[in-house]
């Protein structure tokens, strides 16, 4: 049987129940537009990889998976150790692990800085602390784990725009990184949005999300998600 996600806050209860009954048509977060970064990562031969943690990684992972140019997104953990990336550990909140995306793509057809974008834009509120709508812990950080130097400065460099340009009410609290490790999360947990569409939770957080991809990034949006099941999966 696939788990669903009952280890939420009373709150978050609240909010499935009336994800369930009243049917709301808007996500936890809603999406902004944003400026694109000022400076990118530059474009080089072969996939690359960037690794971030928005919230529940069902929402962030099917975001992705219908991003053109992406090849591969995952669920998994960042931030602990092999040892504790585990489902039931990491709920826990103790773990130091996030519950991450690893995003393969191809740089010649989306930027590290368009995922970036995305990821702030329609993905998740950069702006709340250990927390992401309903979800509440550390494993729900808002964070991004970064390959190489010039991804931690395109990370660091776009987050100071953001705050400068005052695109959100408060500060954005995203923390930037270096990537030690991504561990992928269970199977159950992988293409979780697009095989559970009518999954309270999923209506309620995740559909949405996915909608103003397609609405703010039409040129970067593709109808068939890119499932993991048709990837190969990589450390």
């Amino acid at each position: 049987m696939r788990r669903t996600r009952f280890t939420l806050s009373l709150c978050a209860a609240g909010a499935l129940a009336i994800a369930a009954f009243a049917a709301p048509s808007r996500a936890a977060e809603d999406a902004v537009v944003i400026p694109p970064p000022a400076m990118d990562v530059q474009a080089s031969d072969g996939l690359q990889t960037a690794v971030i943690a928005g919230g529940c990684f069902w929402g962030v992972q099917g975001v992705f998976q219908h991003t053109a140019g992406v090849t591969s997104a995952v669920s998994g953990y960042s931030g602990g150790s092999k040892a504790t990336a585990d489902y039931n550990l990491v709920s826990t909140g103790s773990t130091g692990h996030a519950e991450a995306v690893q995003i393969k793509y191809d740089p010649k057809k989306i930027s590290y800085g368009r995922i970036l974008q995305i990821f702030f834009s329609v993905v998740h509120d950069p702006t709340q602390l250990n927390r992401q709508g309903p979800d509440t812990g550390t494993q729900y950080r808002s964070a991004i784990f970064t390959a190489n130097d010039e991804q931690k400065k395109v990370a660091e460099a776009y987050i100071a725009q953001l705050n400068a340009a005052k695109v959100y009410k408060k500060p954005i609290v995203t923390k930037v990184g270096p990537l030690e490790a991504f561990y992928p999360a269970e199977a159950y947990h992988q293409d979780y949005l697009t095989l559970h569409p009518n999954q309270p939770y999923i209506a309620y957080n995740d559909i949405p999300k996915v909608e103003a991809l397609k609405k703010i990034f039409a040129e970067n949006y593709i109808e068939k998600p890119t499932l993991v099941g048709n990837a190969k999966v990589t450390n």
